[in-house]
């Protein structure tokens, strides 16, 4: 009897402590995914994903390195790839955080990069080596690892240089690799100056009178920046500026207002008007992207009658320079390159510009 009890309470104790049963979790199905490169956005692919039966979902890039995770509700996510390649997205169609159905999907992507690394644009405007109807009396190419100062002179130091302007010139500011001269300016202490940049002239060894010249360059950018591609009567030295004449290839005032603007040339002459006082013409051309992101060629056509100026092979601006007021453009002139800071023109530097700031040039040639 006693082992009989016992069994009887065994026996209810185990049927009053039996467990309910586990509720059946019902996973997600037909789970569709949809990858689509975005046009014009180098890199970035969208996500699109539908299911039944679930209540969210996990996208996870990978790009080898490093993994993004998104959790959404309504299975549409987006990532940037920073280099070209094959990589797999995985998608997770959820009831609950651990249960899930999942698919992986192959994306191809094919980056084709708008700059070095060093920030020189890839892409751009050229021009041939002849010019019909003239000879090549003059160019660099910017080849080897210095620039050639059998041509070439540093003009340093600060003080302004005529137009209130903040930077200090220093040689060490150009550099010459892979082809391409560039020009530095930066955010640096340098004397009294808060800037650094450089400024080159051919003045006493390379001055030419009447021809075409082509200059391919990249500018910089950003409210403050004023790169210039210019040239200066040879005689300046005995009679002073503006009696020597300027003839402005290109200047362009960086920023986005008040007139200046990162996607706009200026062409312009400058000579000593009639009360032995300053006197200028010039105009300007303005396109739809910024003149940094891609090279162009800025170029004039110098002749007795007229000096024409064109970018990219079209012309812009003409001046002529027939009357005997204009006998400035009748003699030698000396090429110049710069990128100034600050000024009277494009004004200081804000909290909008970025340094260091650089101008590439690819080429400058001389035709007569």
């Amino acid at each position: 009897m006693k082992y009989l009890t016992i069994a009887l309470f065994l026996l209810i104790t185990t049927l009053g402590c039996k467990e309910e049963p586990k509720p059946i979790v019902v996973l997600p199905t037909n789970l569709m995914v949809k990858l689509e490169l975005q046009a014009g956005v180098p890199g970035k692919v969208n996500v699109t994903a539908t299911a039944d039966n679930e209540n969210f979902y996990t996208i996870i890039f990978n790009d080898g390195i490093n993994t993004e995770s998104k959790e959404v509700n309504d299975g549409k996510a987006s990532h940037t790839y920073g280099e070209s390649g094959t990589y797999i997205v995985t998608v997770r169609a959820h009831t609950l955080a651990a249960n899930f159905i999942e698919s992986n999907d192959t994306i191809v992507i094919n980056i084709d990069p708008t700059t070095t690394a060093d920030g020189r644009p890839l892409k751009g405007y050229t021009t041939p080596l002849s010019q019909p109807g003239y000879s090549l009396v003059w160019n660099d190419e910017f080849e080897g690892s210095s620039l050639n100062e059998n041509d070439w002179n540093f003009e340093t130091g600060a003080g302004g240089w005529g137009n209130n302007e903040l930077q200090y010139y220093r040689k060490e500011n150009s550099t010459v690799k892979e082809g391409f001269l560039s020009i530095e300016a930066k955010k640096q202490s340098a004397g009294s100056s808060m800037y650094t940049s450089s400024r080159l002239t051919t003045q006493g060894k390379r001055n030419f009178k009447y021809g075409r010249v082509d200059i391919r360059a990249a500018l910089p950018e950003g409210q403050g920046m004023w790169p210039a591609l210019w040239m200066l009567g040879e005689n300046i030295s005995s009679i002073g500026w503006p009696a020597c004449g300027e003839i402005d290839i290109m200047e362009m005032i960086g920023g986005a207002s008040n007139g200046r603007s990162d996607r706009t040339t200026h062409g312009t002459i400058h000579w000593e008007g009639n009360n032995k006082d300053h006197a200028s013409y010039g105009t300007s051309k303005t396109i739809a992207k910024k003149l940094s992101e891609e090279f162009h060629v800025y170029s004039i056509v110098w002749d007795a009658n007229s000096i024409k100026w064109y970018f990219d092979d079209v012309q812009f601006n003409t001046a002529d320079i027939k009357p005997s007021l204009l006998s400035e453009f009748h003699e030698n002139f000396f090429f110049i390159m710069n990128v100034a800071v600050g000024g009277n023109w494009p004004g200081s530097p804000d909290e909008t510009t970025v340094f260091p700031q650089k101008m590439w040039v690819d080429y400058i040639r001389m035709y007569q």
